[in-house]
């Protein structure tokens, strides 16, 4: 997937705790220039950036979805992706669905599953 035209990321999953790879991960792509949309259903402000309950929510343009949830989630998850036009949707390190990768595949929407987003730009340098 080629992030350079990326520039806003919806983070399903992204936890207040510090110690979090969600947390980290976000940290580490606000600190890159991507604008972070938080996606947690109990906190008004991450990352100093609002928080939305869910992806239904945001109204601002979004160009990737990145997810810190069970693998499963992600099949509740595709109506709205489809529904909002969003083109590039993201399992985190260790979460895969091969279900929503058969329909990402169908519906032109780039699709990675099991890496992390953080270590791939590292590997860019």
């Amino acid at each position: 997937m080629n992030l350079d035209e990326v520039k806003s990321i919806a983070v399903l999953g992204l936890s207040p705790n510090e110690t979090k790879a969600s947390f980290i991960v976000s940290k580490y792509l606000q600190e890159k220039g991507f604008k972070i949309i938080p996606i947690y259903p109990k906190e008004d402000f991450i990352l100093n950036e609002r928080v939305y309950k869910n992806l239904d929510e945001v109204k601002e343009n979004i160009d990737l979805v990145l997810m810190f949830r069970k693998g499963e989630f992600a099949s509740e998850l595709f109506e709205t992706i489809l529904k909002k036009g969003i083109k590039r949707f993201w399992l985190q390190l260790g979460i895969k669905n091969d279900d929503i990768k058969e329909k990402c595949a169908k519906n032109k929407i780039s699709f990675v599953q099991d890496k992390c987003i953080m270590k791939e730009l590292e590997a860019k340098k």
